[in-house]
This record gives C-alpha cells, sequence and structure tokens, in this order.
C-alpha cells in the first residue's frame, strides 16, 4: 500500500539536504552571526571603549526569547573606570520582574584594537574587537541557577551613534541555536 512513496524518500532527503544548507549558509553569510569588524572599518564616530564606556552609563533594554517576544526588560546603570589600558565597567541591572543582578567587567587593551575581558559569570576569557564605529565582543555566559543554569555563546554588538549613544544588540546561542536576543541603548549621564 506505501510502496508508491518509496521513490520519495531520497527527493525527501535531498530536499532535507538543501533546506538546511540554504539555512546554514543564510546564518554565516547573511545574518546578524555574519558580520565582521572588517565591515565598519573607517566608519565614523571611532569608538573607543576607553572613551566611550567610561563614567555614569545609563542603559535600558529588553531580551527576547527564542520565540521573539519580549521576555524581560531591564534598567542598568553603568559606571565605567580606566588606568591607561585596564579599566572595569560595572553593570546594575533592574529587571521587569524586580530582579537585580551585578556585573564587574575587567577590560584590557591589548593593541590594534583588540581587547579582553572577564567577569564572574563569564566562562573563560571575552574577546572584543573596536572597528570604525562598532565594537563585537563574543564570550560564553553561565546563566544563574534561577535561569537554568545554562553555558550560552553570546555576540554582543556595540553601535556607537554620532550623538554619543550606543546602540546594543546580542544574540545568545546554545548548541547553535539562537535562545534569546538582547537589544538595548546606553547613554552617558551628563551631570
Amino acid at each position: 500500500m506505501l510502496s508508491g512513496w518509496s521513490g520519495a524518500t531520497p527527493v525527501i532527503a535531498v530536499l532535507f539536504a538543501a533546506l538546511v544548507a540554504a539555512m546554514l549558509i543564510r546564518r554565516f553569510r547573511f545574518s546578524f552571526a555574519a558580520q565582521t569588524p572588517q565591515v565598519y572599518a573607517g566608519t565614523v564616530p571611532e569608538f573607543d571603549i576607553r572613551a566611550h564606556l567610561s563614567g555614569p552609563i545609563l542603559c535600558e533594554g529588553m531580551i527576547f526569547g527564542p520565540l521573539g517576544r519580549v521576555s524581560s526588560r531591564f534598567v542598568a546603570r553603568m559606571q565605567g573606570d580606566w588606568d591607561g589600558d585596564t579599566g572595569t565597567l560595572s553593570e546594575d541591572f533592574t529587571y521587569s520582574s524586580g530582579v537585580t543582578q551585578a556585573r564587574c567587567w575587567h577590560l584590557t587593551m591589548a593593541g590594534n584594537g583588540h581587547f579582553s575581558a572577564t567577569a564572574d559569570d563569564i566562562v573563560g576569557v571575552a574577546r572584543g574587537v573596536q572597528s570604525g564605529a562598532t565594537v563585537r565582543l563574543q564570550y560564553r555566559i553561565r546563566l544563574d541557577r534561577q535561569a537554568g543554569g545554562h553555558v550560552l555563546d553570546v555576540t554582543d554588538w556595540m553601535y556607537l551613534l554620532d550623538n554619543g549613544s550606543i546602540l546594543n544588540k546580542s544574540e545568545m546561542r546554545k548548541f547553535g541555536v539562537k535562545v534569546a536576543e538582547l537589544v538595548a541603548t546606553m547613554r552617558p549621564i551628563r551631570p
């Protein structure tokens, strides 16, 4: 009774392989993850984290879950302090749920626009690069126990705007699958 379907199996396999290949090409060639710092070389204003992540900063943003819906909103007060090529960026988050979170990044410039960063919930060392009006930071973050304790791969892009504000977009992935996205603005607090 199903013998008529036997010839369809190779066709389905080929179509499935083509679909997977198209998705991989899209992800690595035409998506957020495909951006490279070189694309932004020469764009202005030039992003220097020692200048633009310095002093008091107000950050406001949203986190989107795997289905694209807003899963959380937050406001963060940040303070960047630098001594030459080393600095700290303290972040104090308040989420819409009332939960608070603190993180302190320790940043070290390595020359040629590259830098490294560490924090308590970062697995290993985060690697960053400044290029034109952008900064890309890649790292692995361990979520707290209430969020499941998962380790996620994060690609963080910050785009410096003409008025000194920063637009931040991040993608968080687990086993290569996007599980969350963050969009935020960061503005210096002027006295």
